[in-house]
């Protein structure tokens, strides 16, 4: 089970030169297949969630699912630390966002395969440790890789530093699932920096997955 967790935490993360950075929040759709013979389809679904809203600002992040597992995640660039909202844990799990339980073995960049939303996306493939994750982005949807030079968790830096850009679909197929997630609305737009904000006096614990 804490294997199983720190994928989804992983899955989750991996879930987006010096241009301005989006600022707005993208809805994706989410996808679950199950590779394991004692979890479905949909207990994949229901513990993770079928939509996520995820909302950016600056270096910050913040992911909130519609599961009944992970329920939030926060991101906050200062401390270089990922927040994770577990329902079956009254205090918010975190991890050091330097970081990284996985490794990128190598990586493909293919142009224009894609149309999302109207934008035409290109391609970054890598393959990893834990398996195959592809990204697909635009350059109309950027991001400054530069805030995110320390966060390594989840493979992140590595993913923006070669597109620059939020991915608007994502898919993620390693030993115990494949997860495919697709962005169904972008809305830029400036945010209040108190949503990338913890809850005021609650209980922190190191993450142990």
């Amino acid at each position: 089970m804490k294997k199983l967790i720190l994928s989804l935490s992983l899955a989750i993360t991996c879930l987006i030169a010096s241009a301005q950075s989006f600022e707005g929040k993208i809805t994706y759709s989410n996808t679950i297949k199950s590779k394991l013979p004692n979890v479905s389809d949909a207990q994949f679904t229901t513990m993770m969630g079928s939509i996520q809203n995820y909302y950016v600002k600056g270096g910050d992040y913040r992911s909130d699912l519609n599961g009944t597992l992970l329920q939030w995640q926060l991101y906050i660039n200062a401390d270089n630390k990922l927040y994770n909202k577990m329902s079956n844990s009254e205090a918010i799990l975190w991890n050091d966002g330097a970081v990284n339980a996985d490794e990128v073995i190598s990586t493909e960049l293919h142009k224009a395969v894609v149309d999302i939303l109207g934008y035409k996306c290109d391609e970054l493939v890598l393959t990893c440790k834990s398996g195959v994750q592809k990204y697909y982005f635009t350059s109309k949807v950027p991001v400054d890789s530069k805030l995110y030079v320390n966060h390594k968790f989840g493979n992140w830096y590595t993913i923006l530093s070669k597109t620059n850009a939020m991915p608007l679909k994502m898919t993620i197929d390693n030993a115990q699932f494949y997860i495919e997630s697709t962005a169904t609305e972008i809305k830029p737009g400036k945010l209040d920096a108190a949503l990338f904000a913890l809850p005021a006096g609650v209980a922190l614990q190191k993450s142990p997955y």
